[in-house]
């Protein structure tokens, strides 16, 4: 209370003497513009107090409410960058293992029952075709204290969460992409290939594992799932897929792997991550990520049967989900029942 009674009396005065001078202001947006600047206070100091120069890229409506933060808060400047960040919760001994393959799964902290459907499902996968598998979710800052202290006591449990610094938003998802991309690069460089794959997606191991063991497919510089060609960029604020001139300048955005899902030669983890120091960061991290590879001047691969990564199956046939690689589900209990099926005994 005090510091707001000092600050809204300091921009007051600010505001009267500056008052000839400028297009007066109401009072009510004054009031909006100096609860604005001490809730973007409390927001950066809570979460930024032990890494001074760091800096995040926060949105509204983009970090959950306790009793010292808010909803409404204004928009900071967005490094992605992974050295801006640290991690809080990690597993460095989880690649200690031959591993062939390793899930990187980003997740909300909150996303409980998610997390438990892939545990219970393909996420419970160590093995494929003879060949190690791992699966672990990253998660961003969780915006309350209880809410962290239940995160550090799933991770105790189940060893399979990765926590970094940075504020967990959609708008911050190409934060979250490239943590992955470096936790992968520095923690798990023998891996031979990894995927990045959304907590809402269906995974067929088995059709995945074959993918990947075929001799047509590359052990460097390969990248593949469901491809985007010349997507235009939008202009329109009012989307939630708004990129400004300033951040991406070219209308269309260079060929790229729809998010939900894509596969990639791990060698490629540190040659993103490299890359992402000359590419500005902008908050579409599916679209970011292939402009890093026009970066390197990798170019994505169609899968051998584009008909494998698919967004969306429609109505349950199990012979559709034999087929498949990657499809969205449309509840954590969706994947659960489905997986069942999928697995019985013919």
């Amino acid at each position: 209370f005090l510091l707001l009674t000092l600050v809204f009396l300091l921009t007051a005065i600010t505001y009267v003497s500056e008052f000839p001078l400028k297009t007066a202001v109401l009072p009510d947006t004054l009031y909006k513009k100096v609860l604005n600047q001490i809730r973007s206070y409390y927001v950066v100091t809570e979460y930024l107090s032990a890494s001074e120069n760091q800096t995040i890229f926060l949105a509204p409506n983009s970090v959950q409410q306790s009793p010292t933060q808010t909803t409404d808060i204004l928009v900071h400047h967005h490094v992605a960058h992974p050295s801006n960040y640290h991690f809080i919760l990690d597993e460095p001994d989880k690649c200690k293992q031959d591993l062939f393959l390793v899930l990187m799964v980003p997740v909300a902290p909150h996303e409980v029952e998610a997390r438990n459907a892939i545990r219970s499902t393909w996420g419970n996968e160590s093995s494929v075709q003879g060949k190690a598998v791992l699966t672990l979710f990253l998660v961003g800052l969780t915006g309350g204290a209880e809410a962290q202290q239940q995160l550090e006591e799933e991770s105790r449990q189940r060893r399979d969460l990765l926590q970094s610094n940075f504020v967990d938003s959609y708008f911050n998802l190409t934060i979250k992409t490239m943590v992955i991309m470096d936790w992968l690069a520095t923690r798990c460089p023998q891996a031979a290939y990894a995927m990045k794959v959304d907590s809402d997606m269906y995974i067929n191991l088995e059709n995945l594992m074959s993918l990947l063991l075929s001799p047509n497919t590359p052990g460097q510089n390969y990248i593949t799932g469901h491809l985007m060609w010349d997507r235009p960029v939008i202009r329109d604020k009012n989307s939630k897929w708004y990129v400004a001139e300033e951040l991406y300048p070219e209308p269309k955005y260079p060929t790229y792997l729809l998010g939900m899902g894509y596969v990639f030669s791990n060698d490629l983890s540190e040659k993103i991550v490299d890359a992402s120091k000359e590419v500005k960061a902008f908050n579409i991290e599916d679209a970011y990520v292939g402009a890093c590879l026009k970066q390197l001047g990798v170019a994505p691969s169609s899968p051998p049967d584009p008909s494998q990564f698919r967004a969306y199956l429609g109505q349950y046939n199990r012979e559709d989900f034999l087929r498949v690689i990657t499809t969205i589900m449309r509840s954590p209990q969706q994947l659960i029942d489905i997986w069942k099926d999928v697995k019985r005994p013919i």
